[in-house]
């Protein structure tokens, strides 16, 4: 498997903060936002602009430092999520990418990851400062992930394990 790194997510609302921009996975069919892994010498705020652009053709800024997300377990990692907003570009698909948007909040896709709408709740309250909480993936939801949509759990697997399924 591949070795886990610490992850950024970037949230980029749209003027009047009623839709959010989220992407559709390419190798696993679900809706998430922008993010990725932060790669060796790299800052969370270098690894968010970069992996916004990567994904979504944007270029961005951060706006703020949301929260960090610590780990719980072997299957989490520590994850910032920065609020963002958008300097230039069109949204784009990429080798990661199906499909990408800006979303009404009120109105994400059934297949929206529920742990993402969770960080999503955390920047649309505004909180004083930088959250700091626990990551709430564990593994009896995982393994409830895993009895209500088998094939993208296999299919994220599989990705991990070096494997993606991007053609599809």
């Amino acid at each position: 498997m591949l070795p886990m790194k610490n992850a950024v997510i970037g949230i980029i609302f749209n003027e009047k903060r009623d839709a959010v921009l989220i992407l559709e996975r390419r190798d696993v069919s679900v809706w998430v936002l922008p993010g990725g892994g932060i790669d060796a010498g790299e800052t969370p705020e270098e690894a968010v602009v970069r992996e916004v652009l990567e994904e979504t053709g944007l270029r961005v800024k951060i706006i703020r430092k949301v929260a960090e997300y610590y780990p719980i377990n072997r299957i989490t990692r520590l994850t910032y999520a920065f609020e963002c907003a958008v300097l230039e570009g069109s949204t784009t698909t990429g080798d990661e990418t199906r499909s990408v948007g800006f979303y009404p909040i009120d109105k994400l896709p059934s297949s929206f990851f529920e742990l993402h709408k969770e960080w999503l709740d955390d920047a649309l309250a505004n909180f004083d400062g930088v959250l700091s909480k626990p990551t709430q993936v564990t593994y009896g939801r995982i393994f409830w992930y895993f009895l209500r949509h088998p094939l993208k759990f296999i299919r994220f697997f599989l990705s991990r394990c070096g494997f993606p399924l991007n053609k599809f």
